[in-house]
Order: C-alpha cells, then structure tokens, then sequence
C-alpha cells in the first residue's frame, strides 16, 4: 500500500475548550461544535468543517476526565505549552491521513511515535503518539491518523463556510522536515522555510475575508 498521506486537521489548543471555540468564533464567525471526549488521553474537543474530509479540531484538557496515566498528546502537559495557551489559544499542529499508518509511519527518517489505537464516541482510529506526548517535528511534521472506517468527522459538520487556502511552516533544520513529507506525498501540502523558531501557519478562506491562524 501506498505511504502517502493527505490532509485531515488541524489541531489548535486552548487551555479551555470554551475558550477556543471562543477564539476560533471571534476570528472566523463561526462557533465549532462540541465533539466529544479522549478518555485515553484525558481531552475534549470540538470541531469546525473546512469541506470534504478536513477540519479544524479544538483541542483541551478535559478538567473531568481521570489522569491518562502517561504524557497527553500535544505536548498538552509541557509547563511551556500550558503558559502560551493560558496566553490564547494558538494553533500548534497539524494531522495528516493514511490509509496505511505502519508504513506512513516509516516513509521518512524522523519517528513520528507509535501508531496507537484512539476513540472518541462512535469513531475509532489509530493515531501516532511519541511516547512522552512530544509535536513531530516541533509541530511542522504531521501527526499521522488512519481512520476505521469510510466515515470521517467531517461528514457529519454543517457548513461553515470555511476552507484551508495554503498551510506553511518553518523551522532551524528545514532540510530534516523536506525529505519527511516527501516520502509522505505532503510536499505540496507545506512548504518548510528556514526559521531559528518552528512555526506552522494556516491561511483559511472565510465569510468574512482570508484570515491566518
């Protein structure tokens, strides 16, 4: 099977989840709806169509939910993600599909973590999770899903108007991130440019006009 990957998601972390659904509201004019809950993770998250087969998921500590028992995803726990996102909520990362996750997982020459079986509701996938929760690639590199089923999130969101433009990054070693989403077929997907700080950038078409997380 093929190792290519396509966007999915992508992922912005809040330290509630009202406040970033208020935060993506404020700048989309569209509030995303309640998903569900990680139990195996300790999350919540809601979400925001961006068309066929992609979105927008808000992602936070679930203040209810028992400890995972191991790091949460995300870097979720990291005193650093904790004190930027008690700031505003921001987007962190990003999360590619394949319909093959074992050989996804291997294509390129940075671990991305070990492909993990998730559920949330009715919806089952297995996803790569670093061991100690870490972003691949400090956030450029994308997480890899493979959904169970034919179904996807998306299928079940109202329309929201909004759609992805153009997904960029940068990062201190490009030339490690390039061949990484090559193997991946994500290449075109985002563009990696030089900068002593990672930083990954998400330019949408809105009702209101172009705005970039």
């Amino acid at each position: 099977m093929s190792a290519w990957a396509a966007f999915d998601h992508l992922v912005i972390a809040a330290a509630t989840l009202e406040a970033g659904e208020d935060h993506l509201e404020e700048l989309l004019g569209v509030r995303p709806r309640r998903g569900g809950k990680h139990v195996a993770m300790g999350t919540h998250n809601s979400l925001l169509k961006l068309g066929s087969r992609a979105f927008v998921e808000v992602i936070a500590v679930d203040p209810d939910a028992a400890s995972p028992g191991r790091p949460r995803w995300f870097e979720l726990d990291e005193p650093a993600m904790r004190d930027a996102l008690a700031e505003r909520p921001r987007l962190i990362h990003w999360v590619a599909r394949c319909d093959d996750i074992e050989t996804a997982r291997r294509a390129g020459p940075v671990d991305v973590g070990p492909a993990l079986p998730m559920e949330r509701g009715s919806f089952r996938w297995r996803i790569t999770i670093p061991a100690d929760g870490h972003l691949p690639g400090r956030g450029v590199l994308p997480t890899l899903i493979q959904w169970s089923d034919p179904r996807h999130p998306a299928d079940a969101l109202p329309e929201s108007g909004v759609r992805l433009a153009a997904l960029s990054a940068a990062h201190p070693d490009p030339a490690r991130i390039r061949p990484v989403l090559a193997a991946l077929g994500l290449a075109e997907t985002l563009k990696v440019t030089f900068s002593v700080t990672p930083r990954l950038a998400a330019l949408l078409r809105t009702p209101r006009g172009p705005v970039t997380l």
